[in-house]
C-alpha cells in the first residue's frame, strides 16, 4: 500500500504527480507544493540495475583497482543532502526558514562546527542564518564589502580558505555570534553570485585545521547556486 503524504503547512492529504525519472512533485489543495525524490529511480531507468555493478573503483600507482568506499559514502550522503536542499529551495517555505535549514544541512554533511549564510542588503553583508553560532547574531551580524574574510570573499568575487584565521588580519569577531567560546581555526568563504551582482556568502567553518576535499568544495559551491535560486524565485514570487 502506498504512503500517504501529508503537507506540512495544514496535514492535509497530498495529491503527487511524476515530474521525471527522479522527481515526484506533491500538492495540497491549500497551495503548498513540494518535490520528492521518485521511488525506485534506478529501476525505473534501467531494469538490470546492480549495486554490485556500479563498484567506486579506482586505481594505485601500481595499477591495481581498490574501491574508493570512503569516498563513495561521502559522495552519496552529499547527493542525498543536495536533493533535499533542493526540495527546500522549490519549495513555497519562507527564506529565513529554508537557510536556516540549508545551513544545518550543510554543516552536518561537511562535518564542520559551523555554517553561516550572510545575504547581500545593497549595502551590506547580514547574517541571515547559522548553525553553530549564536541564533541572536542574526540580522544583527553584518560586513561591508571587503571587510573580514567574508566580505573579502565577496569583494574579490572568488572563495577563500584560511587556515588558521588567527594569522589573517582581515578576520572580523562579532560579540553577536559568540565565536570566541568556539575558536574559530580554519574558514572557508564561498560568494554567491549572478552575473556581476552580489547576493551572498556561504561561510563553513571548522575548530581545528581542516584541508576540504576537491569534491567538498564543489559540493560548497553546489549549495551556493541553490542558495542563489532560492532567493531568485522567492523574489519572483
Amino acid at each position: 500500500m502506498d504512503s500517504v503524504i501529508r503537507c506540512r503547512k495544514c496535514g492535509k492529504k497530498m495529491k503527487s504527480s511524476r515530474v521525471d525519472d527522479y522527481k515526484v512533485k506533491f500538492t495540497c489543495e491549500c497551495g503548498f507544493s513540494e518535490y520528492r525524490t521518485a521511488p525506485s529511480t534506478s529501476k525505473a531507468i534501467n531494469p538490470h540495475f546492480s549495486r554490485a555493478s556500479l563498484l567506486p573503483l579506482a586505481m594505485d600507482d601500481a595499477g591495481r583497482f581498490y574501491v574508493e568506499a570512503e569516498r563513495a559514502d561521502r559522495e552519496r550522503k552529499e547527493i542525498i543532502t543536495l536533493e533535499e536542499i533542493s526540495m527546500l529551495a522549490s519549495s513555497d517555505y519562507d527564506l529565513n526558514e529554508v537557510l536556516k535549514a540549508v545551513a544545518e544541512k550543510t554543516a552536518r554533511r561537511l562535518g564542520v562546527d559551523v555554517c553561516s549564510i550572510y545575504l547581500w542588503d545593497g549595502t551590506h553583508l547580514v547574517l541571515r542564518a547559522t548553525h553553530g553560532l549564536a541564533q541572536e547574531a542574526v540580522g544583527k551580524a553584518r560586513l561591508k564589502l571587503g571587510e573580514g574574510i567574508t566580505g573579502s570573499a565577496a569583494a574579490e568575487r572568488k572563495p577563500l580558505l584560511v587556515e588558521d584565521i588567527s594569522k589573517d588580519p582581515r578576520y572580523r569577531y562579532f560579540q553577536e555570534t559568540k565565536e570566541e567560546q568556539y575558536r574559530i581555526k580554519t574558514m572557508y568563504s564561498y560568494p554567491i553570485f549572478s552575473g556581476d551582482e552580489p547576493f551572498g556568502v556561504l561561510n563553513a567553518q571548522t575548530v581545528i585545521a581542516r584541508e576540504f576535499k576537491e569534491d567538498e568544495l564543489a559540493f560548497v559551491s553546489v549549495i551556493a547556486n541553490l542558495i542563489l535560486g532560492a532567493i531568485k524565485m522567492r523574489r519572483k514570487a
